[in-house]
């Protein structure tokens, strides 16, 4: 039995591989239909994390948009809106942001032991802030989700915690929503930096699924043995 979370890691980027522009305003990358099929994915996931520059700069409200489904959830007796996470080295982060003033869910702040003082009064009580170490490694993240009861964590952005969940080949599915326009400048955000990635030309990322949504297209690839090969995908065991 695996001790962890499943991952899901889910983005939209442009056909050259781009998050955004290098400058507001913000880049629209995801269409309507593809923004409701991440609704459904939120719905089903108990977490959703994001990096703190992406809290600072996009400011997500990371709820989930459709009545249909809050009141499904809350039916099983869960949140309306699933966890949010993000990660800090700094705690620079705003308390009036949409991910501590939205949604009447926990949110988890996690940081280096170092910061915990600060970043708590910082933001009082709208969050759980939680050390981790001297610095924040994938794998205690994971753990200490799991500790929590979380079994399905949804990982939105940005490109530095992509690569980090990437590089630590903790994530089980990988979702790429394609949207059909190009970026062109090496200034904007990528989906991924540098780093050394399990899947490489000698070990090929499976593809689980390829498919339409609206005129974008969506690859979704299984990056372990718990991610359904076929059909479409879902949050896991």
């Amino acid at each position: 039995m695996i001790d962890r979370p499943y991952v899901i890691l889910s983005a939209a980027m442009s056909i050259d591989g781009y998050l955004d522009t290098a400058s507001p305003p913000r880049l629209a990358l995801s269409n309507a239909a593809d923004l409701d099929r991440v609704d459904e994915v939120r719905a089903h996931s108990d977490a959703i994390l994001v990096g703190a520059r992406t809290v600072r700069v996009d400011n997500p409200r990371l709820l989930v948009r459709s009545d249909e489904r809050r009141s499904r959830r809350e039916a099983e007796g869960l949140p309306s809106s699933p966890w949010k996470v993000t990660i800090t080295s700094t705690g620079d982060l705003d308390p009036r942001s949409e991910f501590f003033i939205s949604g009447h869910t926990e949110k988890l702040v996690y940081c280096p032991r170092s910061a915990v003082r600060g970043i708590r009064d910082r933001l009082g009580e709208l969050a759980t802030v939680v050390g981790l170490g001297e610095e924040v490694t994938v794998a205690d993240l994971l753990s200490e989700l799991n500790d929590r009861g979380v079994h399905t964590l949804l990982v939105e952005g940005g490109g530095t915690v992509f690569t980090q969940f990437l590089a630590s080949d903790l994530v089980d599915e990988l979702q790429l929503a394609i949207a059909p326009f190009f970026v062109g400048d090496r200034r904007a955000p990528r989906l991924l930096g540098d780093g050394t990635f399990p899947w490489n030309p000698d070990r090929h990322a499976p593809l689980a699924e390829s498919r339409q949504v609206g005129d974008m297209v969506l690859l979704r690839y299984a990056l372990s043995e718990r991610c359904a090969t076929s059909g479409r995908s879902s949050p896991g065991p």
